[in-house]
């Protein structure tokens, strides 16, 4: 295992000189933005210039808290000309699961999100069973026998604890020997500080839409919030929805920037949140992701031929019809489902 790390960071540093200024891309939550830090100081002294920038705008109060606290500045890949770099590195996504990344090609791509056709770099080190791939980060780190900063060290714990849910998500050995790892150089008070900034007051009025419009099938939670300031509220609303002892599955949609956001969470134990996503939206967008927890973005333009997008409630009833919707139903039972029956 530790020559295979070793092997995997001697290629890392064959692709860059002393003479690279570096971009580092990254779709900012915990992960990536922990997953960047880590490149950078593995880069430090090795290169011209590292500089991370994110293809989002970060509005979660816990990853503004997390760049605030350790210290991490980001750029807009809006404002960056990628002329003024030599190299470009994608850690936490792969070319496809943003638009926004097809102005620039990756020389290196780190990931632990399902491979996609997209991805194609020189160096490419992609682990869907990891449970984060800052637990891959961690352990470039370790064999580059870098003793991390304590704010790098909270940074990857933190985004480690994230996307593992601390650990109830599906992991491996290698999370948790990073985890433990990183505990020693990590601090904990810090941590804990980023984890409770995670709600903003006028976040509560989706929650509002969603409690009162959410729609149960079968174990299944389904609520639309309609236009949103932020796909993360999404997120939050369907991670709140499987805090609840009955639900098996929790599918929570909204819209944001002219494209449709699908969240999907399970508790582990059903069938795979990716596929599913996959399965029933792939064909008009992006979708997919891991056993417990998914995600489609599907432009709006490729809705109208199925659905009226502006109706929510229409909206709500496709979405569901689309999860739900099985080989042997018929074309009746799904225009009953949508409320399109005359």
């Amino acid at each position: 295992m530790k020559s295979s790390v070793s092997k995997k960071l001697t290629l890392f540093y064959h692709q860059f000189s002393g003479s690279d200024r570096v971009l580092v891309l990254i779709n900012a939550d915990p992960d990536a933005i922990a997953s960047a830090m880590a490149v950078k100081r593995l880069l430090w002294r090795k290169v011209s210039g590292v500089t991370l920038a994110n293809i989002n705008v970060i509005t979660r109060p816990d990853n503004i808290a997390m760049t605030r606290l350790l210290g991490v500045n980001l750029t807009r890949a809006e404002d960056i000309d990628e002329k003024e770099f030599d190299r470009f590195v994608i850690v936490d996504s792969q070319p496809d699961h943003n638009a926004l990344f097809a102005r620039f090609e990756p020389d290196v791509i780190i990931d632990h999100h399902p491979v996609t056709d997209s991805a194609d770099a020189p160096f490419m080190d992609i682990r869907p069973e990891y449970g984060a791939t800052a637990s891959i980060m961690t352990e470039y780190v370790r064999a580059a026998k870098i003793k991390p900063s304590a704010k790098l060290a909270t940074g990857l714990f933190h985004a480690i604890k994230t996307d593992t849910n601390n650990f109830e998500r599906e992991t491996v050995r290698g999370d948790i020997n990073a985890f433990h790892f990183l505990f020693r150089y990590a601090n904990v008070h810090l941590a804990r500080k980023i984890e409770r900034a995670d709600l903003r007051l006028d976040f509560l009025k989706y929650f509002q839409i969603a409690l009162r419009g959410f729609q149960i099938r079968r174990n299944k939670v389904f609520a639309h919030l309609g236009p949103v300031m932020t796909p993360d509220i999404c997120v939050l609303i369907a991670d709140f929805f499987m805090r609840i002892c009955s639900v098996q599955w929790s599918i929570v949609s909204g819209v944001y920037d002219e494209q449709l956001i699908i969240i999907f969470r399970n508790d582990g134990l059903r069938k795979d949140a990716g596929k599913l996503a996959k399965n029933g939206f792939a064909h008009m967008g992006s979708a997919g992701g891991h056993k417990s927890m998914a995600r489609a973005e599907l432009p709006l333009s490729a809705l109208k031929t199925d659905v009226d997008y502006e109706d929510d409630k229409v909206l709500l009833r496709w979405i569901i019809a689309r999860v739900e919707m099985k080989k042997s139903r018929s074309v009746n039972f799904k225009k009953e489902i949508l409320g399109l029956k005359s």
